[in-house]
């Protein structure tokens, strides 16, 4: 019997304990993309490009923030198959052209605008949701990073040409603006 309460005594003790539950991803905004309408409101996703991003793929993001920490994440489907893509959060909601949503949105703001500084156009001091579709043209990039949107400044999620540029004097850069969806963090 002492055996048996031995062994049961190991197992318990060399049992890991459950890892804690990942923050819940709260939605923020989800839609259809549209073509830019010709003037007046606009719709809440927007596609430039239908050849890379054809109308009606979705879009969908949402954030957390937990001690300190945001997380957003960023759901697409209906894109070009096995394609990279690029995609941080900007300042301004999505307008009629690419450049409206103003640039991306910085934790410390760089003096120097566009920011091409690493130092600023990194992906510890903005939100970088890069990614690569499979082959049914659908993926999700998540971004963890250690401070909080402040209010009002964090508007749209912009979806770019290529995967964000790490170089210095194209930190952060990602070719040219294909979607956006406007989403106030």
């Amino acid at each position: 019997m002492g055996a048996v309460l031995l062994t049961g005594g190991l197992a318990a003790c060399s049992s890991e304990a459950p890892a804690p539950a990942a923050p819940e991803i709260k939605p923020v905004a989800e839609t259809s993309l549209a073509a830019p309408a010709a003037s007046g409101d606009q719709p809440k996703g927007i596609t430039y490009d239908v050849k890379r991003i054809p109308v009606g793929a979705k879009l969908s993001t949402g954030s957390s923030v937990e001690n300190g920490r945001t997380t957003v994440e960023l759901k697409v489907s209906g894109l070009l198959p096995n394609t990279k893509y690029g995609s941080h959060v900007h300042t301004k909601p999505c307008g009629a052209k690419p450049a409206d949503s103003g640039p991306h949105y910085q934790n410390e703001k760089d003096p120097v605008t566009p920011s091409v500084d690493p130092g600023y156009a990194n992906a510890e001091n903005e939100i970088w949701l890069d990614f690569t579709t499979d082959a049914q043209g659908a993926a999700t990039g998540k971004a963890t990073v250690k401070w909080e949107f402040r209010k009002g400044e964090a508007n749209a999620v912009i979806i770019h040409a290529t995967h964000s540029s790490t170089e210095h004097g194209k930190a952060g850069t990602a070719g040219d603006r294909l979607a956006c969806l406007t989403a106030q963090f």
